[in-house]
This record gives structure tokens, sequence and C-alpha cells, in this order.
């Protein structure tokens, strides 16, 4: 007996029905984001190792998916550094080649190698997979697809204040409640230098940025073991910490960093976008959180994260401003900001709360029964007409007893079903049933689209 088939962990396969909400995702996004001027490009699913290794920090070099070299790969390769077994030396010599982690680094790539083409500043959004191999949990896997928003070639704050606006459009229109957390790098950075550990600017960040995942003392263990001494983590603590509503905290942030300029230059960029922010009346919470620090390097400036409120899950978007990703490929000086929605948190969020509207994932509005060769082909008339009113419909391909075509329509949660015998034909008629309420009424091919349009 052959084995049965699986797929890989952290992967998953979607049926009509999940596609149909996931397209519901996909376009309300995408529409969104055509409303605020931004364009859509694609980049491959593969990059070359050499664009993506050293660009997301040591934990997220080891989360790259490698694709090993096709040919003989253990050409070039010694008998010693076989036998050694390093795994991470070994693969970077068979894997040139990587699966994209994010959409930001190959956007920036592709930013470098398009520059002649693009007019700045530059609008670009894309929706398509990435993936990362980290260990499966749920709302989190290997496979999943990003709906990445970002600028390039703008300093203007104005940018970050669009990106908010987008967000809040967006969920509104899912009705998921969320709160769009915001903090900026500078902050983070100006604090380090007050209480002296500058140079540990990274380790700072990544422990304070698992504060709600993993408590306070935990934290605090974690930076004491980078080094960084008591009394620096003493100072910190009244920091992470800080309450009170936007401006209280801005406020309070003033004066602890009135000796760092760095930091008051990130209070100042704060206060601006979420000034303005607070003159467009967006319809979610929107909160400054100095325990946000999301731990990839590139970011430089404001930061976002938004955590829906009524389901337990992770950050299901996230973004901020990096002034120099493009610095890396040789382009320098290229300011950009940008969001990334996680349409897989996205969709579970949506099925827990069961907001998806009734129109997004109905499949066919309408079935013919099939009755033999000439009801068949007197149905395929009208179905043109009703295809071509918008409506969607089919005509069940086999001559099968009416009990399996009835089932079939059931199954599928097809609205309405035509009837095509020897008497409506007579009369140039179908008669078209309400599978809801059982109604039945013979109707003209316009009085069907009228009836199934309603």
């Amino acid at each position: 007996m052959a084995a049965k088939p699986s797929i890989p962990k952290g992967t998953r396969d979607f049926s009509p029905i999940e596609m149909a909400k996931r397209n519901y995702i996909f376009n309300t996004i995408r529409d969104v984001y055509h409303l605020y001027g931004f364009q859509q490009i694609e980049t491959p699913s593969m990059e070359m190792l050499s664009t993506l290794m050293g660009k997301y920090g040591d934990e997220g070099d080891k989360l790259l998916f490698k694709i090993q070299n096709s040919g003989d790969y253990f050409s070039g390769i010694t008998d010693e550094e076989l036998l050694s077994r390093n795994a991470a030396k070994l693969a970077s010599k068979f894997c040139e080649k990587g699966l994209r982690y994010d959409l930001t680094v190959p956007f920036a790539r592709y930013v470098v190698m398009h520059r002649d083409e693009i007019t700045f500043p530059f609008k670009r959004y894309q929706i398509q997979p990435v993936w990362r191999a980290d260990r499966p949990q749920k709302g989190r896997y290997r496979e999943f697809y990003q709906c990445d928003a970002d600028v390039v070639g703008s300093d203007s704050l104005l940018n970050e204040v669009e990106l908010m606006q987008i967000v809040d459009t967006v969920f509104s229109r899912f009705n998921i409640r969320v709160c769009i957390k915001i903090n900026n790098r500078k902050i983070l950075s100006g604090i380090a230098e007050i209480i002296g550990e500058s140079d540990k600017i990274v380790d700072i960040t990544v422990a304070i940025d698992k504060l709600d995942k993993i408590g306070l003392d935990s934290v605090n263990a974690e930076l004491k073991d980078k080094g960084i001494s008591d009394e620096a983590i003493a100072k910190l603590q009244p920091i992470i910490l800080l309450s009170g509503t936007n401006a209280e905290k801005l406020a309070t942030l003033k004066n602890v960093l009135s000796a760092s300029e760095v930091g008051l230059k990130g209070v100042e960029e704060s206060e601006f976008i979420l000034n303005t922010l607070e003159a467009m009346e967006l319809k979610n919470e929107i909160e400054l959180d100095l325990t946000l620090a999301r731990g990839l390097n590139y970011y430089t400036g404001a930061i976002f994260e938004v955590k829906a409120l009524d389901v337990q899950i992770g950050s299901i978007t996230g973004g901020g401003r990096y002034d120099n990703l493009t610095g890396v490929f040789g382009m320098a000086g290229v300011s950009g900001v940008g969001i990334s929605f996680g349409a897989d948190r996205i969709f579970d969020v949506l099925n827990q709360l069961d907001l998806y509207p009734k129109e997004a994932v109905n499949g066919t509005e309408l079935l013919f029964i099939n009755f033999g060769e000439k009801e068949a082909a007197f149905s395929m008339g009208i179905l043109a007409k009703v295809r071509a009113a918008g409506i969607r419909a089919e005509i069940f391909p086999d001559a099968a007893k009416m009990k399996k075509q009835m089932s079939y329509a059931n199954a599928k949660n097809i609205p309405f079903v035509a009837i095509v015998g020897e008497n409506e034909m007579n009369e140039g008629k179908v008669m078209l049933k309400n599978m809801e309420t059982g109604e039945q009424n013979l109707v003209s091919a316009e009085e069907l689209i009228a009836a199934v349009k309603k």
C-alpha cells in the first residue's frame, strides 16, 4: 500500500472556501493600497543568499531556507570540510540561493537594480509568500503571505501618517478591532545612551521586544546575560514600564531624554505622527509603546505593530522606517518606510471572529440542472446571458439523477437552482428555485437575472 502523502510542517493546503476568504483579504488590502497611490510589483521567490544574509541579524540568518545548488555541489569541498560537519560552513559552499525571508530586502534589491526606471518617491506594494525555517506554532507558519507597502525616496513623516491611515482603513473594512502600537528606534537609542549602554542597543531592543511574551523578570535576566550592568537595567525599568496617555508619555520622555539629541529627535518624530493622526480621527486606538522594539537591524526611525483586541494572537501587521537599506546594495541615502500585513494571521483572526461577509465567500450563485441534451442546449443559451450579467453560474455537466444534482448544489451552498424541462422550454422560460426558502417561480431570462441579483 502506498504511503499516505503529507506536506511539510508549517505549511497548509487551502480549500476553495478558504481561498475565497484569502482572496477577500488580499483584495481588501489591495483596494486600500490603490486608494493611497501604491503600485504593485513582484520579485522572485528565491534570491541570491548574498542578497539575504546579514540583513535580519543572527537570528534571522538562521531562519533562512537555503536552496542546494544543482549539479555536483560537492565539487570544491575538501574531505576535511565534509568531515568537520560544520553545517553553516558547508551550506555556504553548496547553497548560493535562498527563499526570501520577507519582501523588504528583495524590494531594496529591486530598487537598486531598477533605479533608472523608477520615479521617486516610489510607492510600491507587494503581495507574495515568504518562508522562514521557524518552529511552527499557532499563528506562526514556515510559509506565509505578506502584503507590504513601502515608500522610498522621501524623508517626509507624512508617509508614516498615511501608512497608519492605511492600517486603520484596512482593519475597519475587516471589522477587526485593533490597537496600533508605535515607537521610534531613535527613542530606544536615546534610552541606551542615557543608561550608558549605547553599544548594546541591539541587545536591549531584542530583549525588551519580548516583554509581552516572557515578562519583565525574564527580560531583565536576558539583559544581564548580554553584559548590561545592574545599574543600567535599574535605570531602564521606569522607562520601559512608562504609562499614561500618549501626550503624557511624550512629555515624560522629553525630560528623561533631555541629554540625548537622538532621543529627542525620536520624540519629536513620534509627536508629529501622533498629533497629525489625532486630527484624522482614526477608528482604531493608536498607542505609543516603548516596549515595541522590533529586533530587525534595519529600522532607524518610527516602528509600528498592530495587535488584534478580540483574539489572542501575535502581531498581525508591522513595519517602520529604514533610512539606508539600499546602501547595502551600493545605493546610499535612499530613505524608506513600510508596513507589512500578515495575511495568514489576519485569516485566522477573521475565522475566529466569523467576520467574513457572505458575498465574499460564496462561490456559484446559480446552478442549471441538466436533464439531457436538448434541455442542456436550451440552458446554455440562458447561461450565457446570466454570466454576461455578472452572475456566477454553472450547469451540471452530466444528465445525472435530480437528487445527485441537488446534493451538489447543497454541498456548494449554491443559493439558486434553475430547472429546465420540456414545459419550460415550450414557454421559453426557466423554473427558478430558491434553495433557502424552497420557493419556485417560472421566470424569463431577464426575470431570472433580476431575482438572483436581488
